[in-house]
Order: C-alpha cells, then sequence, then structure tokens
C-alpha cells in the first residue's frame, strides 16, 4: 500500500501579502524614524517564523537560514537597545542586514505551505 503525503497548502499571494506588508511596512517606520516596539515585534516575528518554518522544510536556496539569520542577529541587538533606551532604531549601519532578510524571506515564502507556517507561528508564540 502506498504511504500519502500530508496535503500540502501553498501559501496564497494574499498570505504572503500580510507578511511582507508586517516587514515592509516596519522597515519604512525605522527608515523613518516612525519605529517602535509594535513596528519592531511585528518585522521580528515575521522573519523568525519563516526562518524556521525553513528549518524543517530544509529549504533549497542557498543561503537563507544564514541571511535570515544574520537579520535575525540584528534584530537582537536592536531589541537589546530598545530594551535599555527605550528607543526602537535600526541604524544605517544595520538596514543592510535587516533588507535582505525581508528580500530572503520573501524569496522564501513561497516554498512553504501554510500549515507550516501557522504550526510554526504557534511554536515560536508559546515558546516566548
Amino acid at each position: 500500500m502506498k504511504k500519502k503525503s500530508p496535503l500540502r497548502v501553498p501559501v496564497t499571494s494574499g498570505l504572503k501579502d500580510i507578511y511582507a506588508m508586517d516587514m515592509h511596512a516596519a522597515y519604512q517606520a525605522a527608515c523613518t524614524g516612525h519605529f517602535n516596539v509594535l513596528a519592531f515585534g511585528r518585522l521580528a516575528a515575521a522573519i523568525s517564523v519563516v526562518r524556521s518554518a525553513l528549518e524543517e522544510h530544509q529549504t533549497k536556496l542557498p543561503l537563507a537560514i544564514e541571511t535570515l539569520d544574520a537579520a535575525i542577529e540584528t534584530l537582537l541587538a536592536v531589541r537589546r537597545r530598545g530594551d535599555e533606551t527605550d528607543v526602537w532604531e535600526i541604524t544605517e549601519s544595520e538596514r543592510p542586514s535587516v533588507l535582505n532578510g525581508i528580500d530572503m524571506a520573501e524569496q522564501c515564502i513561497g516554498t512553504l505551505d501554510v500549515a507550516l507556517l501557522a504550526q510554526t507561528a504557534a511554536k515560536l508564540l508559546q515558546n516566548v
């Protein structure tokens, strides 16, 4: 008897748009001086969910996880500063790393499925 593979529901363009909006709106807020803890949280969550889902899915995109890890490391530094000073900003020198992470997350999200993203988000939220 042939083993059935689980149903894969691809990520729709609407879901891609939601992730893109969360990342790009937060990044734009950082670039225009309107960044805050809420925008930071949306950006960090979106990148973290995609990165963790890719780890489970074993992405074939070269340097995807490394690029997302670099963006997450940068965001951790932003968070430390924000927690200490209550000033939330992505400095000029940190922006390329974060923007590369956003671009990579957008490229990768289409290789994932809805259930994997939802499960990963729930697991990460539970660990917070």
